[in-house]
């Protein structure tokens, strides 16, 4: 029987985030969806700037020794990452006018061009 093949090189690698990091985020957005509504963030005016706000206040509130946020019970870290994916989901809308490549999620595209019959893998 030979191995199988899977031809993954210059694909995102989601295996690198942290085991758990991301449910604690998860439950701060399931929070604030079921609180304002899906997709508010997307409506808040000057949200750049008030989401950096947040996420600095969230940010202190950790610093200072807060664990969880009152509202949530979830940590200030966590609010302060969803802050931040706001921000950068905001940042990157700005630039749809360049196609965002389905392999990488970067406008232009950041992969290497790579040849799946040498890459070896």
């Amino acid at each position: 029987m030979t191995e199988g093949q899977k031809f993954d090189n210059a694909k995102p690698r989601f295996s690198l985030i942290p085991k758990g990091s991301l449910a604690p985020v998860i439950n701060v957005l399931e929070f604030g969806a079921r609180k304002y509504s899906e997709d508010n963030w997307r409506k808040v005016a000057n949200a750049e700037t008030r989401y950096f706000d947040a996420a600095h206040r969230h940010l202190n509130a950790w610093r200072d020794g807060q664990t969880a946020d009152p509202e949530t019970g979830e940590s200030h870290l966590a609010h302060a990452v969803s802050c931040l994916l706001f921000i950068l989901a905001l940042e990157q809308e700005k630039s749809l006018s360049r196609p965002i490549c389905g392999t990488c999620g970067f406008a232009p595209c950041e992969c290497k061009q790579v040849s799946y019959a040498v890459e070896g893998r």
